[in-house]
């Protein structure tokens, strides 16, 4: 195995993997989540629906949710992209496959990486034949996370090692990443909760949520994971206090991270050797905290919440490089 092509094709699908992060935010944020009703097809087709006979066709077959052209083609338009994706993470396990006994972790993280995608496959499945039930819209959105993340790591692993090895400067650090990493994991899962269940908007203020500090909430209801199948989720079901209690509760996570990662920042900006690390991290997170505020404030724009999301993926993936740099290579 060439090990620069492995380290080249990982960074070219961890790229693909942000457009596919990307672009599902938008498909959700939009309403496209059932723009096609079916799957993998859309409306019986490989493609969708688009001329007079065949959106017609499709009416009849589909009565309960008829066709929305905009809403079928940014849906099928995803699914080609993640379609890409994993073709790209099969040619990575061939790659890795290839090579010699020394570049076996690389075969187990890509070996790994091949059953998450093809489990997030199924949770695309799901989505839709659940009708965007909360707890699989959250969990095909850390999936996509955690596939980025791998890959990410993968790249970083696989590059051809500078020589002299790598800086020992982050290693001091690798128990606040770490802790940071947790985290921002535990505040992004909040986050896809939130989207999940339609909460974004039942706080139209800021920093109080309908006019109050602390308005009315059901954290029971709110976070009950698991609910009844066969419900149409589009639009969220629960009930205004369940939602204000999940958007209260990405809010006060939202505070909790910006001061662990706000901590580490100032910790990487001390030293001049790790400046450059807590500067992106720096920038990062007052964007991602900044989009957050905005979400409230315009409500809900859907530039700013698809940026967002996509700041949101950028964010970890700048965890999973300090990560990566408190891990040095040698030999």
């Amino acid at each position: 195995m060439n090990k620069p092509s492995l380290h080249r094709v990982a960074l070219l699908a961890a790229a693909v993997a942000f457009v596919v992060i990307v672009l599902g935010a938008y498909v959700r944020l939009s309403h496209a989540g059932l723009g096609c009703p079916d799957w993998p097809g859309c409306y019986g087709e490989l493609t969708w629906p688009a001329g007079p006979d065949e959106i017609l066709e499709a009416n009849q077959a589909f009565p309960d949710r008829p066709v929305e052209t905009g809403k079928a083609w940014r849906e099928m338009v995803h699914r080609y992209l993640a379609g890409a994706l994993v073709l790209l993470v099969v040619g990575l396990n061939v790659l890795a496959w290839q090579g010699k006994h020394r570049f076996a972790k690389a075969r187990g993280l890509a070996a790994g990486l091949l059953l998450l995608i093809l489990f997030q496959a199924a949770l695309g499945m799901w989505t839709v034949t659940l009708k965007l039930k909360p707890i699989v819209v959250m969990a095909h959105l850390m999936g996509g996370l955690a596939t980025f993340s791998l890959l990410l790591w993968l790249a970083w692993r696989s590059r051809p090692q500078p020589t002299g090895g790598d800086s020992l400067a982050y290693v001091p650090y690798r128990s606040a990443v770490l802790v940071g990493l947790l985290v921002l994991v535990f505040q992004l899962a909040l986050g896809g909760w939130t989207s999940a269940n339609y909460s974004a908007l039942v706080c139209p203020d800021f920093p109080t949520c309908q006019s109050e500090w602390w308005p009315e909430t059901d954290f029971g209801e709110a976070f009950v994971l698991w609910r009844e199948i066969g419900v149409d989720y589009e639009g969220g079901v629960l009930d205004l206090p369940a939602r204000t209690a999940i958007h209260m509760a990405h809010r006060i996570g939202a505070v909790i991270t910006l001061l662990v990662l706000g901590l580490l920042t100032l910790r990487l900006l001390v030293r001049p050797d790790t400046r450059p690390g807590g500067a992106a991290l720096g920038a990062l997170l007052g964007a991602q905290i900044g989009l957050g505020i905005l979400n409230v404030v315009l409500f809900l724009p859907l530039p700013n919440a698809v940026a967002h999301n996509g700041t949101g993926a950028l964010l970890l993936g700048a965890m999973v490089w300090l990560l990566h740099r408190t891990w040095p290579r040698y030999g």
